[in-house]
């Protein structure tokens, strides 16, 4: 055997092995809804005063829990829907904060998203027909992320939107005088 073909043989493996060890997020494809489980027209029951075992989590929370991909579509959408004209960007407003940890009507998810379609008394409007299931799910998952739940490698920590400023990297910075180069 030839010492290239053993080259070739070896950096084919590697790259091989790189590309199987790469374990990337899954995003779902928006293309095909999930399915409901929950009629248009219903949501499930919610607030479960007094009880000390709530019921298991609606089925559709696992897709978006603790989903990076998730957390970022709703970012966009808590702006686009100005709901930081009420809750600012979290901190309240005329709508209650959400980066604390009292949830008047729930902190799971399952409970923010039926905040979210249905509304609640006194201000919070209800978003059923006027943002898709796949949207409430995404800005749920959203505000559930401003009050510090999810665990935070699934928090996007970057703006998914492009920068119009010059990176730090690229930007000329000043010499700075030391107490060593001021004694001199």
């Amino acid at each position: 055997m030839s010492s290239r073909f053993r080259a070739s043989v070896l950096l084919i493996g590697a790259a091989a092995l790189t590309l199987s060890a790469c374990n990337r997020e899954e995003h779902h494809s928006r293309a095909k809804p999930i399915g409901e489980t929950v009629p248009a027209g219903e949501s499930p029951p919610t607030i479960f005063p007094g009880s000390s075992n709530p019921p298991p989590l609606d089925v559709r929370a696992s897709f978006y829990d603790n989903n990076a991909n998730a957390i970022s579509q709703g970012q966009q959408l808590y702006m686009q829907m100005n709901c930081v004209g009420c809750h600012s960007h979290g901190g309240g407003g005329m709508g209650p904060p959400l980066m604390d940890d009292e949830w008047r009507y729930g902190e799971r998810i399952d409970q923010i998203a039926t905040t979210i379609a249905e509304g609640r008394p006194n201000g919070m409007p209800a978003w059923r027909g006027k943002l898709t299931e796949d949207q409430i799910w995404d800005l749920a998952a959203y505000v559930r992320s401003l009050s510090g739940l999810p665990s935070k490698d699934a928090v996007s920590s970057r703006s998914e939107s492009m920068s119009a400023g010059t990176p730090q990297t690229l930007t000329a910075h000043p010499e700075t005088n030391n107490s060593d180069a001021a004694q001199q």
